[in-house]
């Protein structure tokens, strides 16, 4: 069985975060998503989100792409992770290029592009008009 890890903050959750772990579920048998608390939000990442960590989790758990989330809490935690769910291809969007090389040595580091037109930074810009 291949295991598939992403991460992210997922919020005000979207078509393009519902096609990225749609992608990234097709490349194994089980997506497990990291997902950002509000304190590492917050404390390390320095931004807000609008809907909180419980709320964010209970919609990606309702994806059919996704079998696992977990809170993602610290920069440092990936390798722990790869290891602790037997990881074998860590995928993000390609705004994350070259940010995750090091994992290569762990596991298949893949980055997937975009979807176009459709961001949480341009529907909170959106939003504040």
């Amino acid at each position: 069985m291949k295991t598939v890890l992403t991460y992210g903050t997922f919020d005000l959750l979207h078509k393009g975060h519902i096609k990225l772990l749609e992608r990234a579920a097709s490349f194994g048998d089980q997506l497990i998503v990291g997902l950002s608390t509000d304190e590492f939000n917050i404390n390390q990442k320095g931004k807000r989100a609008y809907t909180k960590y419980e709320d964010r989790k209970f919609m990606l758990e309702a994806i059919k792409y996704v079998d696992l989330v977990i809170p993602e809490t610290n920069w440092n935690q990936k390798i722990d992770d790869i290891q602790k769910y037997n990881v074998d291809i860590f995928v993000m969007g390609d705004d994350w290029r070259g940010q995750f090389d090091d994992l290569e040595q762990y596991v298949n580091v893949i980055y997937l592009e975009r979807t176009d037109g459709i961001s949480t930074t341009q529907i909170k810009h959106d939003l504040s008009e």
